[in-house]
């Protein structure tokens, strides 16, 4: 990368912080020390898709927006993925020329690896928090029946554009699994299934999410799987959970092994937490599930 290419990239990200475009400190943090690698992320992450921005009025002055992906040429989508992404699950997107420029997460794990998931068959919408959230989708509204109807009212618009489109599958990450676990049980028979990914599976650790405290996975209608890396090193995100809740509720469990680039805090995108290096396996592993309706226990080498 050319000297003056990286100062800019630099001064543009440092810009960003000084704005609150990015959140929290330790973002700020990450972002300046890795401009590359978060600027890369971010234009390797739209290839091949068209997108556009979508958006429903929720109230006066309050709406729900969400970013729809498709694959650039395939106009007849049957299978839409709701991606709800992690902490703190407040996107804001910016959309030009087709495409979803930026955001306020463009290193979460979906956002940036959303690429290899769309394919002929498979639309994705990036789901926004509403936007009187704040800087941050808070559990107990992503727990609430309201999440489940603003959701759902930004689905239907989708819904009219790719008339094609038969089924519909919840694809969630970190923070992003409280929406993932209870929209299915607010929308019920609304979803094809629902699939977490460093989902929270600790949820009386420290600064976790007590809202999944003795929740029944079993009230989810539909297939659903857990995506978690062997070596998750986020306290709240735990393999040795998964495993549990897997296994109490008969639900496959996926256990992604290896990756590479990992930094950054443990709870953050680019640690084993955010599947770094192994964006490809697991996104496509996840578009199989999506398509055929099964989901089964596999390791990810």
């Amino acid at each position: 990368m050319p000297h003056s290419t990286a100062l800019n990239m630099l001064a543009n990200h440092l810009s960003k912080c000084l704005r609150g475009l990015m959140v929290g400190g330790a973002a700020c943090w990450v972002s300046l020390l890795w401009p590359q690698a978060v600027g890369a992320q971010n234009v390797a992450a739209w290839d091949g898709l068209t997108e556009q921005l979508v958006s429903v009025e929720l109230a006066p002055g309050v709406r729900q927006d969400g970013v729809l992906s498709v694959r650039s040429g395939t106009p007849n989508p049957d299978v839409l993925a709701v991606l709800l992404i992690g902490h703190p699950s407040v996107l804001r997107p910016v959309v030009s020329d087709q495409h979803m420029v930026s955001s306020r997460l463009e290193g979460n794990f979906l956002v940036r690896s959303r690429r290899y998931l769309a394919d002929e068959r498979i639309a994705m919408l990036l789901v926004d928090c509403r936007s009187d959230s704040g800087d941050e989708c808070s559990a107990k509204y992503q727990a609430s029946i309201n999440r489940q109807t603003d959701v759902a009212m930004l689905i239907n618009v989708v819904r009219q554009q790719l008339p094609s489109l038969q089924k519909v599958w919840l694809v969630s990450t970190s923070m992003g699994s409280i929406s993932s676990a209870f929209m299915p049980v607010h929308g019920k028979g609304v979803y094809a299934g629902a699939i977490h990914t460093a989902s929270i599976t600790e949820p009386y650790a420290a600064y976790s999410y007590r809202e999944l405290g003795g929740f029944d996975y079993s009230q989810i209608g539909g297939a659903q799987a857990f995506v978690h890396h062997q070596n998750d090193p986020c306290p709240m995100t735990t393999h040795a959970g998964a495993a549990r809740l897997a296994q109490k509720f008969n639900i496959p469990l996926v256990t992604v092994h290896g990756g590479s680039g990992f930094q950054g805090h443990p709870c953050r995108a680019f640690s084993e937490h955010g599947f770094r290096g192994k964006e490809r396996e697991v996104m496509q592993h996840i578009g199989q599930i999506l398509k055929t309706g099964q989901a089964s226990n596999a390791e990810l080498r």
